[in-house]
């Protein structure tokens, strides 16, 4: 009979931290209220209890002819004219006859505010009107009637700064023309604005330091008057000045923190008018209800002009500021005053009142306002997600063949783009014929193989190359959008109360070609092949895409729910069930999910330079691939089916903010939009509701609970069960590490090699990769009693031949240190460790290392050990180039046991290799299965129990799990083991059987069990009631039978959730039982021996007093 090995503690200091975050909460009675709210209406803001307190009513959209500021009056301002001139006059650098004149026309002529002039000094603005005459001067020798002036002036404590440059209306400056200066004020003030994450609207913020950068408030002006009398220019002013907000700034949650006359800057305060705070407070009110712009649009009474207010929380997109320039610049508006407000609850507010160019401006013919202002309402929230897009630029700033993209059609260019790099056929026929010729289990050969390649993904289609091949073919990526719009553009009862964008007008205007005349009009345009095949790759993802945000009135990053079919067999043998594409300004993501429905991990791939990101970015989706492959393989007892999301974020960008982003751009594909102008009904070619479960994985432990609140806000019915490895305290969570549940599978493998080859634990030397401050490593530590040799984790190298103190490894593991904090005074004779910092160290056995990163990085291939235990490391760590360095020189392995706890460590083909010279081996989608299982239990019990049960049941109670909480770990950890305990006896015996290598059957197994599960589901088998009923009494965990009842959990969980558990069951108790190669006939005994029992069991325990009984 197999031994079973379970252990119900939890990590001790895992377990004081999150008793120690619940002994906080203020009462239970408070929690239930907030999470019982109804979906999709917050309790209050940013998740408070408290709502705001509101002084006025909603505003019409129409505004009286006043500006929304008090304009400032400088009452010294002709004592400072008089002044000014003296000086001008005293320097004599301009004429002492034009001085009087050159003043006046600077003080009065050109309709420079009076900010200006409080704010400067006699000598500044002596200088600047010296500078003005001097450009005059310049242009009248050029025999020019174009003026360039540029000044500037920042104070030396870097509290204000002051700009002004000669300015033409409804143009961006062009490189080469001077300053760019609204993208030098993003890029030093307005994107670096911060006021600390202990009083911001956004979680994903960095945390308050001293001497942060702070918050910038932003005054521009176009001045009334030319720059002289030959000129039509204007000039710009800018204002920046730092933000002084009161002291201290209302924290999160209480009423005050959503109250815009308490966390304004005091200028702002003093200069904005009743109407302004109104307006901006029910902006404010909307960007802390949600993700994403809040936009809204004014007309002013009695003019043209209109007026845009803007609002988002701080730190979500970068050079929004200039980017939303170049946008009404595209649409012939300019602007005669701008403003940008932070607030110290982390919201920016930008404000631009908008007027036409006059009708000659630049002999260019543009829409009326009223056309275009709308078009700018639509196209913002895109400008906001991709404001650095490389294919939108604005009038004047480039001509010729790539000119003329509207925002939308650079928008999908961008996509398009982005897609290409990853899906462009880079391998082809050639390498098919040629991995045909190959002998891939021959490792000589399948290096070769694997070094081809990779670098045909390198070299084939660069990043540089696909844009230039967008770039020169802009009226077939018009016609490529027109194609994709003419299938996802939203239509409805109100579109023609609307002024469609620029894009839809070329839209009805353009043929919309069929994909047959699409193609040929791409072959006959592309000059040669590569051309060709990166235009067809935009053709492909047109037809791919099933769904998308795109339109969305207001998103934060763009979504794209893809069908697979576009996929190359050669590059993918298994075709996935459904893919996700997510593009943001800062990152770019995927999910790949390998059945409906499915569950896996969230990996945010970090990079340490730019190489690194060169690399990670061409092996994103491959990698996503493979690891949701692995996936499936290993959920292969649950319900859920495999899946993987990867998110890739840009060297400078904040991860969690990514992960937010993301994960809202998901939803918007998933939750149907409701919200005119804001989340609308998007065109949705699968036809039918799509639920995805996400789960921690790299880089995103701490963001699950934010995945399941955000998810209840957004109005997700299945909010519960949307994330897991949720904190457990407040949200019910069951984090792996604290139980051990990745681990307990683990161990399950490296006892059950004991076991079989009657091994006593304690003697056996072994090698770990992964330390004691992660999740599989510190658990490996405290539930094994062998003798670890070696351990490898992020911080360095730790090695002792006579095996580390175990006690001193505990305390790590328990404290979750790096190996960096182990007491080196433990180390026996011949021990030593190496830290990645460090730099020519000496050995005990006289070595130099002459650095300690690329040391840590190879040493998983220098030691020596009877077993290796991975438990961390990145992907492919060992494959076929590298996997000769574990051999010696007379062809024995470096280890005798290899028990693969880290997703992919080691390349299929490497393990190949480690089992035909030996090595017992057992890969990672058997081995660390745990995880996964214990997540899907996580998601029954959100789909099992109503809110108040749940949240009674699940959530801590005074610091402390309730009775319920701790019978579904017992039960988690049970069917752990059991399930781990069993393939691993199913793997052994088929090995002895067959002789094939145990990586082999392990892939074996799981590719039989998922097929026979999946045939199983289409069968009407689930409809047997009693066969039904027995297979999940044995499905739920006990504890969760006995709470609800068997009859009252079918009733609950959604049937085809409950029809991939009963088909999963069945098919894993008969492949572990008979094998992969098992007949049907074995498969019909199996299924008579379990309808005989259901026949003479009981239907399942009887539902408790007051649950539910089905009829």
């Amino acid at each position: 009979m197999t031994s079973i090995s379970t252990n119900c503690q939890a990590n001790p200091a895992s377990a004081s931290s999150a008793s120690s975050s619940a002994a906080g909460l203020a009462n239970m009675q408070n929690i239930k209220a907030a999470l019982l709210s109804v979906p999709g209406t917050p309790s209050g803001i940013n998740g408070s209890g408290t709502p705001i307190k509101r002084t006025h009513t909603p505003l019409d959209h129409k505004i009286p002819n006043v500006s929304g500021y008090t304009d400032t009056v400088f009452a010294g301002k002709a004592e400072q004219a008089a002044k000014v001139q003296q000086l001008l006059k005293a320097k004599g650098f301009i004429p002492p006859d034009l001085v009087d004149a050159e003043v006046a026309w600077f003080y009065q002529n050109l309709g420079i505010d009076d900010t200006y002039f409080a704010l400067e000094s006699v000598d500044t603005v002596g200088d600047h009107v010296m500078a003005l005459f001097g450009a005059k001067m310049l242009a009248y020798t050029k025999h020019s009637s174009s003026l360039d002036i540029d000044l500037e002036k920042e104070t030396d404590d870097g509290s204000s700064a002051v700009f002004i440059h000669s300015s033409q209306a409804g143009r961006s400056r062009a490189e080469g023309e001077g300053p760019q200066w609204e993208r030098r004020i993003d890029e030093k003030w307005l994107n670096k604005s911060d006021v600390g994450a202990s009083h911001s609207s956004s979680k994903a913020l960095p945390a308050p330091s001293e001497g942060r950068f702070g918050a910038f408030r932003l005054e521009t002006y176009r001045s009334a008057g030319s720059v002289s009398a030959q000129s039509k220019q204007q000039l710009r002013c800018y204002f920046l000045t730092k933000c002084t907000f009161a002291t201290p700034a209302p924290a999160p949650g209480t009423p005050d923190y959503g109250d815009i006359r308490k966390v304004s800057d005091n200028a702002f305060l003093a200069k904005a008018s009743e109407n302004t705070l109104a307006m901006y407070q029910d902006v404010m009110d909307e960007v802390l209800r949600r993700q994403g712009p809040v936009i809204e649009m004014f007309e002013v009474e009695g003019t043209r002009e209109h007026r845009v207010v803007i609002g988002y929380r701080m730190g979500t997109t970068t050079n929004f500021f200039s980017a939303f320039s170049d946008l009404y610049h595209f649409y012939g508006l300019f602007s005669s005053r701008k403003y940008v407000e932070h607030f110290s609850n982390g919201v920016t507010i930008i404000s631009a009142y908008l007027n036409p160019l006059p009708t000659h401006a630049g002999g260019t013919k543009y829409p009326p306002i009223e056309h275009s202002i709308h078009q700018i309402i639509k196209e913002a929230s895109l400008i906001y997600v991709l404001p650095d897009n490389p294919f939108f630029q604005p009038a004047g700033l480039i001509t010729g063949a790539a000119a003329g993209h509207a925002v939308q059609e650079a928008t999908y260019a961008y996509v398009g783009w982005l897609f290409a790099q990853h899906f462009c056929n880079r391998l082809g026929q050639a390498y098919q014929s040629l991995r045909n010729a190959l002998d891939e289990t021959d490792a000589q050969q399948a290096a070769i193989l694997n070094e081809i390649k990779t670098r045909f993904r390198e070299e084939t289609f660069t990043r540089q190359s696909i844009q230039e091949v967008i770039n020169s073919h802009p009226d077939l990526i018009r016609l490529l959008y027109v194609h994709f719009a003419n299938i996802h553009y939203p239509g409805g009862a109100g579109d023609d109360e609307l002024v469609p964008t620029l894009s839809y007008q070329r839209l009805v205007k353009e043929e919309v070609l069929s994909d047959q005349q699409m193609y040929d009009r791409i072959r006959k345009a592309a000059s040669n092949t590569h051309e060709a095949q990166v235009l067809e790759a935009l053709l492909f993802f047109n037809k791919a895409v099933l769904k998308t945000n795109f339109y969305t009135p207001t998103k934060v990053a763009l979504s794209f729910r893809l069908d697979p079919g576009f996929l190359p067999e050669v590059e993918y043998p298994t075709k996935p069930y459904g893919i996700v594409f997510v593009v943001g300004s800062e990152f770019r993501g995927f999910h790949v999910r390998f059945r409906d429905v499915a569950r896996g991990g969230i990996r945010i791939v970090r990079s340490r330079n730019r190489e690194n990101y060169s690399i990670n970015q061409r092996m994103l989706f491959d990698e996503n691939y493979a690891l949701a492959s692995t996936q499936h393989l290993k959920n292969k007892e649950i319900p859920e089916g495999g899946a993987k999301g990867t998110i890739l974020p840009t060297l400078d960008a904040n991860p969690r903010l990514c992960f937010e982003k993301y994960v809202d751009a998901i939803l918007d594909l998933l939750i149907k939009g409701e919200t005119p102008g804001v989340k609308e009904e998007i065109v949705d070619l699968l036809g039918t509701d799509e639920i995805l479960f996400l789960g921690p994985d790299e880089g995103t432990a701490d963001c699950m609970d934010w995945g399941a609140e955000h998810a209840r806000e957004r109005g997700a019915p299945w909010w519960k069960s949307f994330t897991t490895g949720k904190t457990a305290a407040t949200l019910g969570g069951v984090p792996h590490d604290v139980w051990g549940m990745t681990s307990l599978s683990i161990r399950q493998y490296v006892i059950g090699i004991y076991r079989m080859l009657g091994l006593k634990e304690e003697d056996v030397t072994k090698v770990q990769t992964g330390g004691p401050d992660g999740d599989l490593g510190s658990n490996e530590i405290l539930l094994s009693r062998d003798r670890t040799v070696a351990i490898i984790d992020g911080s360095g190298v730790l090695y002792d031949p006579s095996g580390l103190d175990r006690a001193e490894l505990v305390r790590l593991a328990k404290a979750r240190l790096m190996i960096v904090h182990f007491d080196t005074a433990k180390l026996g004779p011949g021990g030593y460790r190496v830290l990645v910092e460090d730099k020519d160290v000496r050995l005990p056995s006289g070595e130099v290392v002459p650095d300690g990163l690329s040391f840590r990085n190879t040493a998983h291939l220098v030691f020596k050990a009877d077993m290796f235990v991975p438990c961390g490391g990145r992907p492919e760590a060992i494959n076929i180039s590298n996997v000769s360095k574990l051999f010696d020189a007379d062809g024995k392995c470096h280890f005798k046991y290899i028990v693969e706890g880290a997703n992919l460590f080691i390349t299929r083909q490497a393990r190949l290799e480690l089992e035909k010279r030996g090595v017992i081996l057992y890969p990672d989608a058997s081995a660390n299965k745990g995880g996964v299982t214990s997540s899907s239990l996580e998601v029954l019990c959100g789909l099992s129990l109503t809110d108040e049960e749940y949240i009674d049941n699940m959530l801590f109670k005074d610091g402390k799990p309730t009775n319920f909480y701790l019978g579904y770990v017992r039960d988690i950890q049970t069917i752990i083991a059991q399930n781990a305990a069993q393939e691993f006896d199913a793997i052994w015996r088929e090995h002895q059987k067959s002789g094939k290598p145990r990586s082999v059957i392990s892939t074996e197994l799981s590719t039989t069990l998922n097929n026979l599960s999946q045939e199983l589901e289409a069968t009407d088998l689930f409809n047997n009631k009693e066969l039904r009923n027995a297979v999940m009494a044995q499905v739920f965990p006990q504890t969760l039978i006995k709470k609800v009842g068997l009859e009252a959990l079918l009733d609950r969980v959604p049937r085809t959730y409950l029809q991939s558990a009963f088909a999963a069951f069945v098919a894993a108790s008969f492949v572990y039982q008979n094998g992969p190669g098992a007949s049907h006939v074995a498969f019909y005994n199996h299924l008579t021996k379990l309808s005989a029992a259901a026949a003479s069991a009981q239907e399942g325990p009887a539902p408790p007093n007051g649950s539910a009984a089905r009829n």
